[in-house]
């Protein structure tokens, strides 16, 4: 598909938005002039994992909707939902693309963009839940044409994969692990160039990513430890933790502050938790943050005011069994993402 196919498809999509995806709308109180409405997108996708080892589907498409009935909505007082229709999974190859579900992952990825820059043009904060890390891409893409610059990558991993580390003959690549890499123009076409933008998503430059756990081992540096050369600025877990969450809070927004960024993109994987505090991902691992602390780094970010959205991803219902995990991801959310946020 051409891009002048895309964006007339995409325009498409814009008008039909309301026809496919459900909105529900709960009005509130007129928010303060110090805040904004937040309203939340709900993007139930799997396209970017693998299948589990018995070949079943990942099962991290039905977070948004245990979050939801965990007491998301209230919990971050959102004022609109918007529900996406869940794309259909395929564990075969896809014509014209070695990565799994891809063309697939670009229409679901068109869509979610014209959500999130629909939540934008009306003045609103949009928090996106996933859903797996694949849908940063139409999140971030729809962030771009509102006007947003730059992105926040906090992640346990640097999901930095690419044809120049991987041979792309011998597996289908999995979009949860080249997200970063994608938003930065590395990998195929079909999932770095979009209709209207020049260039990747986000240049090095202007990409933080915050978590790696494993930038310290050797098998880091035989997958992709060439993230280390490009000018992605990098804060690995060890140091966040070393360093404390608001000495880090701090560092980051001085950084966004050095490059002119003033309204960008954030995403959290919660696998950047610990194991110990959160199992119910899809790649869980230590060391890693604790809620608190995760909880009180968005909030930083969030008060700031340079922010123009979020997403949430990777959160696994198939890997909570009594779903115990949902409710502290609501607080966690509802801590770091309720309340004033400078304008």
């Amino acid at each position: 598909m051409t891009c002048s196919q895309d964006r007339r498809n995409y325009s498409r999509r814009g008008l039909l938005l309301g026809g496919v995806a459900l909105a529900v709308m709960a009005r509130h109180a007129p928010a303060r002039p110090a805040e904004k409405a937040l309203h939340l997108i709900l993007a139930p996708s799997n396209l970017g994992l693998r299948p589990e080892a018995d070949g079943a589907e990942p099962g991290t498409w039905r977070a948004p909707e245990v979050l939801l009935a965990a007491g998301l909505k209230s919990g971050v007082a959102a004022a609109e939902v918007v529900q996406l229709p869940r794309p259909p999974y395929d564990t075969r190859a896809q014509a014209n693309t070695r990565i799994r579900n891809g063309q697939t992952l670009r229409r679901f990825s068109l869509d979610l963009a014209g959500a999130v820059q629909n939540v934008m043009k009306r003045g609103a904060f949009p928090l996106v839940i996933g859903g797996d890390c694949s849908v940063l891409l139409g999140s971030l893409y729809g962030a771009r044409l509102g006007g947003a610059r730059g992105l926040i990558h906090v992640d346990g991993h640097s999901d930095f994969f690419h044809p120049a580390n991987y041979d792309t003959r011998s597996r289908l690549g999995s979009a949860a692990g080249m997200d970063l890499a994608l938003a930065t123009g590395r990998g195929e076409p079909l999932l770095t160039r979009w209709p209207d933008i020049d260039g990747p998503l986000v240049r090095d430059e202007d990409a933080i990513q915050l978590g790696e756990r494993d930038a310290l081992t050797a098998d880091f540096r035989a997958s992709y430890g060439d993230i280390e050369r490009t000018a992605i600025t990098r804060y690995i877990i060890q140091d966040v933790l070393r360093t404390g969450m608001d000495n880090t809070a701090q560092s980051v927004i001085n950084r966004l502050q050095a490059r002119g960024m003033h309204r960008v993109w954030l995403h959290v994987d919660l696998d950047v938790l610990d194991q110990s505090v959160m199992p119910a991902v899809d790649s869980p691992g230590s060391p890693g943050l604790t809620v608190a602390q995760l909880s009180s780094f968005l909030g930083q970010l969030f008060r700031s005011g340079r922010l123009a959205g979020a997403t949430t991803t990777i959160y696994d219902p198939a890997h909570d069994p009594g779903i115990r995990y949902a409710a502290s991801i609501v607080t966690m959310l509802g801590a770091a993402f309720k309340g004033s946020e400078k304008r």
